[in-house]
């Protein structure tokens, strides 16, 4: 990326939202209706849609972020000017009538009802528009249909032609403009824009719909986005598209989850990433997103002003508090970590993605023994802790005596605790410790052929077979 590029803004051009949230509890029905009564707990508010996309692109992607959007004098319109102010540069579109405002009602999380009022549509393109898409670096379009992106269209062809452009397209907005470099449809709006392939959920009908709509659209290539499975990568007429799965299951919100794969491949675009990086990027961080309490989660909409400084990585549990305080994701995982490979390193690092810090729960060498046998640990713990430490991913090493993690869970009480390997969720021993105080537990993928055991089993061959030939030269 040259100085220049590095510069240049990303622009986001769509439809903003505001999304409330009134959350409560349900126990009982109404006298005179058979439908829930919501105890209300709390009531909070955040741009949705393209003001979404905005704020995590501009988190993700370190440039400056340029949002272009319609906005009025309403308080819908405040409220969004309010929660992005700081984090991205605004330029307004007149908006006739009142800010889209999606109201859910959720039940212990869970949505009872949505309530949707509000209908303004976007006035006509200014100046200042098409001057920043001139100058953009990477385009992203979040169309909403709430008429934005066709007041922009001749502007948008016109970026299409000299640099990426991504478009997350709505069934209520118009098609993407063509040469974009990436549409990122999600798998009911591919279904609902062929239905000449009928309503099949295979990976095969999939292929066929975004090869399909690449072609239709002029598109350099579509990213169907699958939910949990991943999404599918393909090109028009392409008979090979790429499958980029989830790097685990993530359970949560899901809502924003699609803003957040938008942004992110638009991110990596701009960051120079070809589409494929950009898809696998954009599927990983999705998933975290997801795991870690979507686009309600406080601490991204808190006020960007500059944080305190960390405490010391070694002093877990001020970490954890300082991070708690902030509003923000404690995750945690454990394990002996003998001889760090790469297997370890992209545990960690996914764990990491989960959340706001990450914490390893470290076996002392006595636990070490007591687990694994005479012989080990091969590497002492202050050792360990200081190779953990010195990894990006890893924000403190808080040691453990006991044979589990157990005591120092109910210390840290983590908001996500993480485990590698192919069991479920269900089957790991600290997955019901971790729910009494409202955490979730997660497993991983864990890379094949990698453990410390092999490692260590290979090193003794060599060893064997150096001492071997070594003797057979006749070396005293």
């Amino acid at each position: 990326m040259t100085a220049s590029s590095a510069s240049a803004p990303l622009v986001v051009v769509g439809d903003v939202l505001l999304d409330r949230d009134i959350d409560g509890a349900a126990d009982r029905l109404a006298p005179d209706a058979p439908v829930p009564v919501v105890d209300v707990a709390s009531d909070r508010s955040r741009p949705g849609g393209a003001g979404l996309a905005a704020a995590l692109a501009a988190a993700r992607s370190g440039r400056e972020v340029v949002l272009v959007t319609a906005l009025g004098r309403d308080g819908a319109s405040r409220r969004v000017r309010e929660a992005l102010r700081g984090r991205i540069r605004l330029v307004e579109l007149p908006l006739a009538g009142t800010l889209p405002v999606k109201t859910r009602v959720l039940a212990s999380g869970r949505p009872v009802v949505r309530l949707d009022r509000g209908g303004g549509r976007a006035g006509p393109a200014t100046e200042e528009c098409g001057e920043l898409l001139a100058a953009a670096h990477t385009v992203l379009v979040a169309d909403y249909g709430r008429g934005t992106a066709e007041a922009l269209r001749p502007l948008l062809a016109r970026a299409a032609r000299r640099v990426p452009l991504v478009w997350d397209p709505h069934p209520r907005g118009g098609p993407p403009v063509p040469g974009a470099r990436l549409v990122t449809p999600n798998a009911a709006e591919a279904r609902a824009l062929c239905p000449e392939e009928g309503s099949g959920g295979s990976l095969g009908a999939y292929a066929r719909r975004g090869a399909l709509l690449a072609a239709r659209w002029q598109a350099a290539s579509v990213a169907v986005t699958l939910g949990e499975r991943g999404a599918l990568l393909t090109r028009p007429h392409a008979d090979a598209p790429l499958l980029v799965p989830a790097p685990f299951r993530a359970y949560g919100d899901t809502c924003g989850a699609g803003d957040c794969f938008a942004a992110h491949t638009a991110a990596a675009l701009a960051d120079g990433a070809l589409p494929e990086e950009a898809v696998w990027h954009a599927v990983t961080e999705a998933a975290a997103f997801v795991a870690a309490g979507g686009a309600s989660k406080a601490a991204l909409w808190r006020r960007p002003d500059p944080a305190p400084a960390l405490p010391d990585g070694s002093d877990a549990l001020a970490l954890v508090r300082e991070v708690r305080s902030r509003g923000g994701t404690v995750v945690a995982t454990g394990g002996c970590f003998d001889l760090l490979h790469a297997g370890h390193v992209g545990l960690l690092d996914s764990a990491r993605r989960i959340g706001d810090c990450l914490v390893v729960c470290l076996n002392s060498d006595a636990s070490v023994t007591r687990l694994k046998g005479p012989g080990r640990p091969l590497t002492p713990l202050a050792d360990r802790t200081r190779v953990l430490q010195a990894l990006g991913s890893v924000d403190a090493v808080l040691p453990f005596e006991e044979d589990t993690p157990a005591e120092v869970l109910s210390l840290l009480r983590p908001d996500i605790w993480v485990k590698g390997g192919d069991y479920a969720v269900d089957d790991l021993p600290e997955a019901a410790r971790v729910r009494a105080w409202g955490g979730q537990a997660v497993v991983l993928p864990y890379l094949d052929g990698r453990s410390t055991t092999g490692l260590a089993r290979r090193a003794a061959r060599a060893s064997a077979a150096g001492a071997a030939g070594q003797a057979g030269a006749g070396v005293p």
